[in-house]
């Protein structure tokens, strides 16, 4: 198990960035792939970015490529979100994730058991 705290939410305009961070804890966190999922109000949790434990292979949604980049700095336990060029329907909680493999990297809500609280994201028009 892993315990996991977002955070760099906030209030930004539209066209600005936001860099959101996850925390784990446990000495084994080199050995989980991470993923950062967003849930808007009244829809589904929705794929945003996945990192593979050693960071060599990413994996994005469609509505964040060449906006948002996801990295991981193992040596501090933490995962980032770099999220450029903001939009309006950016705007939702967006929840880290962490599953252990060292051989898969993946992209449904369903395949993590491990998440955080979430942290709010708003891009005002």
């Amino acid at each position: 198990q892993v315990q996991l705290v977002e955070s760099g939410g906030g209030l930004v305009q539209d066209g600005g960035s936001l860099r959101l961070s996850c925390a784990a804890s446990g000495r084994t966190f080199y050995s989980y792939v991470m993923g950062w999922f967003l849930q808007a109000p009244g829809k589904e949790r929705e794929f945003v970015a996945a990192i593979t434990w050693s960071g060599g292979l990413t994996r994005y949604a469609d509505s964040v490529k060449g906006r948002f980049t996801i990295s991981r700095d193992n040596a501090k336990n933490t995962v980032y979100l770099q999220m450029n060029s903001l939009k309006p329907e950016d705007t939702a909680v967006y929840y880290c994730a962490a599953e252990p493999s060292t051989s898969y990297i993946y992209t449904r809500s369903y395949q993590y058991h491990n998440w955080g609280q979430g942290t709010q994201v708003t891009v005002s028009s």
